[in-house]
This record gives C-alpha cells, sequence and structure tokens, in this order.
C-alpha cells in the first residue's frame, strides 16, 4: 500500500484563509506533499468492496467462495458430542482430557451437547483448514475462551440451519500459552463465520469474539452482550451478510494492528447490524468501507476511521460525541470522509457534537445524508461537494456548512463558512 501522511502545515493554511473569508475551491484531494489530485469517485461492487482512493482491495482477498458456503456433506464429519465435564468422540485427530477437547488435524467437525466449564481448542498444522459445525451447542468456560484457536491456516465456524448455540465466559480470563485471552471466541489465526443458526456470545468481564488476523461473517444471527468490544480483529473485519445485534459493549466492531497501521480496517458488504455501544459502534483504525447493509448504531461516536467510504446501505445513528468522525488514526491515510451513496440518517445529542466530522478532507458526490444536531458538518481540510441530497435539521439544503468553530478541532467564537456545489 502507498502510504501519505496528512498535511499538518496545508491544513493549517486552508483554515486562516477560510476563517478570513477566502473560498476554498472544493474540486480536489489534499495529498502529503502539498500536490492535489483529482478526486475519484468510488462504486460499489463485487470486485472492490474498499476504496480508499489510493489503493483498492478487491473482495477476492477478503472473502472467498468457501467463506460464502455454509453447506456440508454429514457423512464426511467427524462428531463431538459435549457432555457436561467431557465429550465423546471416536476421532483420533480429538483428544479429551477432563473438560478440554482438542482438535489437531484438518477436518469438518460437528458439535453438539453441553460442556459446562470447558472448552474447546484447535491446534492444528499450520496448513490446516478446520471446519467447526455447531448443531446445537452450549460452552461455558469459567476463566477462559469457549473456542481458542491456537494454530490452524484459517477456521470456519458454521452455525446449523436451525440451531441455537451458546458459548460464554465466567467473568476472567486466564493467559495459556503465554496467550493474553481476552474473548469467549480467542483465534490467533484466520477465523470465518457463516450458516444460518443462532449463535449467543455473553462476555461479562471482556470481548466478544476476538481476531488476532482476518474476520468474515457472511451468515448466522448473533447476540453479543460483553464489557469491552463485542467483535474485534487486528487486520480485518469483513461482513457480507448476517444478523448481528451487540448490547453492552465499548466498542461495537474494532479492527487495529498496532504494528502496521495500513491494516486494521472494515469493510461490510451486507446484512443487518444493530449496535449498542458506549464508545464507538464501527472502529476501523484504518479504513471503513460501507457498500451496503442495514446499520443502526446508538453510541459515543457512530462511525470512527481515517478514511470512511460509504457506497451504499441504509445507516442510522444516533450519537453523542460526533456521527461519523475520520480522525487521525492511521499515518498511512489523509483522513476523510467520503460518501458515494446510501442513506444516512445522524441524530447528535447536545453539546459539542457534530454530525460528520473530518481531521481532513468530506467528499460528498451522492446519497442521501440527513443531519440532526447542532453542527452537522466539520472539516479542517477541503470539501468537495457534487451530488446527493442533504438535509439538515428538518430542510433540504445544497450547501454544507462547516462549523469549524474558532479553528481546527472545534471549539467556539469562531465563524463557520460554507462550501457550495461546484
Amino acid at each position: 500500500m502507498k502510504k501519505f501522511k496528512y498535511n499538518k502545515e496545508l491544513i493549517s493554511l486552508i483554515a486562516i484563509l477560510s476563517l478570513s473569508g477566502s473560498l476554498i475551491a472544493c474540486s480536489a484531494v489534499v495529498k502529503s506533499d502539498g500536490t492535489s489530485k483529482n478526486a475519484t469517485n468510488s462504486t460499489a461492487s463485487t470486485e472492490s468492496i474498499v476504496s480508499t482512493g489510493e489503493t483498492t482491495v478487491d473482495a477476492s482477498d477478503l472473502v472467498s467462495d468457501r467463506d460464502l458456503d455454509p453447506t456440508y456433506a454429514e457423512e464426511d464429519t467427524i462428531k463431538i458430542e459435549l457432555q457436561n465435564n467431557t465429550a465423546a468422540c471416536s476421532s483420533s485427530s480429538v483428544s479429551v482430557k477432563d473438560s478440554i477437547i482438542t482438535i489437531s488435524s484438518e477436518g469438518t467437525y460437528i458439535v453438539s451437547g453441553t460442556l459446562t466449564d470447558g472448552q474447546i481448542v484447535i491446534d492444528a498444522g499450520k496448513e490446516d483448514k478446520i471446519r467447526l459445525i455447531l448443531n446445537g451447542c452450549s460452552i461455558t468456560s469459567s476463566d477462559s475462551a469457549a473456542i481458542y484457536v491456537v494454530s490452524a491456516d484459517k477456521v470456519f465456524v458454521t452455525l446449523a440451519e436451525g440451531s441455537t448455540n451458546t458459548f460464554s465466559n465466567g467473568g476472567t480470563f486466564t493467559s495459556q500459552n503465554d496467550d493474553n485471552i481476552d474473548g469467549v471466541i480467542f483465534s490467533k489465526d484466520d477465523i470465518t463465520f457463516n450458516g444460518e443458526g443462532n449463535l449467543t456470545i455473553d462476555s461479562p468481564a471482556a470481548n466478544g469474539i476476538v481476531c488476532k488476523d482476518d474476520l468474515v461473517i457472511t451468515g448466522g444471527t448473533y447476540q453479543i452482550d460483553c464489557a469491552k468490544n463485542a467483535i474485534e480483529a487486528n487486520d480485518s473485519i469483513a461482513i457480507t451478510d448476517g444478523d448481528i445485534t451487540i448490547t453492552g459493549c465499548n466498542d461495537g466492531l474494532h479492527a487495529e494492528n498496532d504494528d502496521d497501521d495500513t491494516s486494521g480496517y472494515i469493510v461490510i458488504q451486507g446484512g443487518i447490524l444493530n449496535i449498542n455501544a458506549e464508545d464507538d459502534g464501527i472502529h476501523g483504525t484504518s479504513l471503513v468501507t460501507i457498500d451496503d447493509g442495514n446499520i443502526t448504531i446508538n453510541a459515543g461516536e457512530g462511525i470512527e476511521g481515517t478514511y470512511i467510504t460509504i457506497n451504499g446501505g441504509t445507516i442510522n445513528i444516533s450519537a453523542s460525541d460526533d456521527g461519523i468522525n475520520a480522525a487521525h488514526k492511521s499515518d498511512s491515510y489523509t483522513p476523510t470522509v467520503e460518501i458515494n451513496g446510501g442513506e444516512i440518517t445522524i441524530v447528535m445529542g447536545q453539546g459539542d457534537t457534530d454530525g460528520i466530522d473530518s481531521n481532513g478532507n468530506l467528499i460528498i458526490t451522492g446519497g442521501m445524508i440527513d443531519v440532526t444536531g447542532q453542527s452537522p458538518f466539520d472539516y479542517d481540510g477541503t470539501c468537495e461537494y457534487s451530488g446527493g441530497t442533504l438535509i439538515v435539521n428538518g430542510s433540504q439544503t445544497n450547501t454544507v456548512s462547516n462549523q469549524f468553530a474558532g479553528g481546527p478541532g472545534g471549539g467556539t467564537g469562531g465563524p463557520g463558512r460554507e462550501m457550495r456545489p461546484f
């Protein structure tokens, strides 16, 4: 990925010119070297689900055909029957020691029954693909993860059609194998969730699902209640379908990689998401891209990332801080909110709040944006408004007003400025 850094000096100059009454042309995106490029409109397609204006990631790089396919032949599966504090399985690739069930070889495993205080551990070869079919199972771990992926190439968790499955933690997490386990499902490698069943996750002390690599959801119904982040990944979260309800969490979706700030991105291509969060509903450190889906967020901040692109979908946000916020989370991208389509409704709480807040640029080429609040837009860089419907506090307008009160970063006492279509 080509890296760009935010040009603070240039943005400061823009701020000075703006506050002095000069009109800034809304036709370009500022790059780190002070030059500009023609703004390009991102379009949603099955071949391109991440578009930042600088780089494109194909859908095939994130979601494979196998991720999308929940079907399986039962005669080719290995059955694991959970039996309170133990389990029964006839395969040599499954070992049972007290209440710890360990899977060590590639294969498809059907899991059913109840494990009152135990764990399924996947510790297979680095090239092994493991598939778990959850068909009416309940697993509680008093002090660790219900499912712990130590090693595999990739793990597929399929919710069997019509099944109800429940995973929970008792309120504490203990490290295993030098891993700081902090989720009811904890995977060190890629993990995918699909199928047509139901999964409930209860994590009173920490996170719901944690993946230290790439996480994909292509189907299933999920209810996650947790103390920290509901769905967390290091590299990426990709959602193409599914019905996800999140309550009682800090962040709903959270992607962040401390070692690589080009990673930590979120892409949503479909599905239903209902998120109630104390902090961020959706947080992608580098990129957040939404192409489709029905998303409802009630949170401190609705959507936060460095480069946020919305190409479609129905998005309803109620927030007490910012509705959509492009912040300086990654040095590899200029903070930008880019809206090319979709129906976006934002209702802001009272106080120093912004409907759409960009610490860099704001690009609007299409869609419907309905913002209720005292500060509908706040951007520190350039603005391009070339299409779309804007409704501010109940009235349609053709102007993107900028709060920009008192200089970059908000404040009070300074004049705002307006940007009109060019």
